[in-house]
Parts: C-alpha cells; structure tokens; sequence
C-alpha cells in the first residue's frame, strides 16, 4: 500500500479518530481513559498501546520498526527466513534456473499477477471479519453481515448492518469496500 496506515478509535459506538498513528497516539496519551478502543485499519485487529511516560516517548516506543540487518539483502529490503518443504519439493526448486529463492520470487509474483485484486479483497476480507467480530458480535445481523462479506453481497451486507450503530455501519463499509467491489 502506498498510503499511511491508518487506526480508528471508538469509545462505545461513537469513532473518536481515523488518522495515522502518530496522530492516534497523540489522541490517546492526551486523553487516556476507559472504553477507548482503537484497531488497525489495515488488519481490523484491535491494538493496545503502552501510553506511559511522555508523548515523546510514546511514539519513540511504537515507531516502525527499522530493517533488520544480517542474512539477506537488507539494502533490497531481502530477508533470509526459514521455509519447510519437502525433498521433493528441494529438489524441483534446486533444478530452476536461478536456484530455490529466485524461483520462489517468480512464484509469487506470477499469482500475484495472476489476480491483482485477491490479495487486496482477502485483505479487507480478513480485516473487516475482525472488526465485526470485536465490536458487532452481538448486534442484530452479525451473522449475515459475515455472509454477505464473504459472498461480495453489497446490499447484503448493507442490509445487514442497517440496525447498528452509525459509526460502527460506516466504518465496517469502509473496511469492507475493497472485498465488496467485486463485479
């Protein structure tokens, strides 16, 4: 993604903030209390920050993390990891031309090539999934509203939300967007 990441807070129903986490942070060492509640745009997954200490050393703690160094091409922004295959699997990687990491960068490439939009939709898919869970669990149409999602069910999955919350409606479309543009 090219943009900033963003993070919604909500205390209760209401959405507080949608802003990147500088300006999340900030929100939140300003104004520390209860039944704020804040999640990850990007994954839908709840997140809680360590607040303590000074703003400064608030967002000095939760600032991205710098690249690793050690094996790989850290300047290419290459990591060494472990993968587990099976011999067979070793051997056929070690017969391609360019050996086991150049093929598998091939690999991935091509299915990523292959359906521009599945990452994306399986994304938003996932996040929003999360999202409805921590905070619509127990609304009326939950369990529709999953449906729907999972189905690219727009009016479905409109439908569904229409009882909840305002903000939690919006923000639950909002997340659900790319998984729901489906043609």
């Amino acid at each position: 993604m090219d943009t900033e990441r963003t993070f919604t807070t909500f205390e209760g129903p209401t959405r507080r903030l949608t802003a990147p986490l500088a300006d999340t942070l900030s929100l939140l060492h300003a104004a520390p209390r209860a039944g704020l509640l804040t999640f990850d745009d990007l994954t839908g997954r709840s997140v809680d920050f360590d607040l303590s200490g000074t703003l400064d050393d608030v967002l000095a703690r939760h600032a991205p993390e710098t690249p690793r160094t050690g094996p790989g091409r850290p300047k290419l922004g290459v990591v060494s990891r472990e993968v587990s295959l099976l011999p067979r699997h070793w051997e056929w990687l070690e017969r391609q031309r360019g050996g086991a990491s150049a093929t598998l960068r091939r690999l991935i490439d091509e299915a990523r090539r292959a359906d521009p939009d599945g990452e994306r939709r399986a994304q938003a898919q996932a996040a929003t999934d999360r999202f409805l869970g921590a905070v619509g669990g127990d609304l009326p149409g939950f369990e529709a509203a999953t449906r729907a999602l999972y189905a690219g069910q727009r009016a479905a999955f409109e439908d569904a939300l229409a009882a909840w919350p305002p903000d939690i409606r919006t923000h639950a479309l909002h997340l659900a967007a790319p998984a729901l543009d489906v043609t």
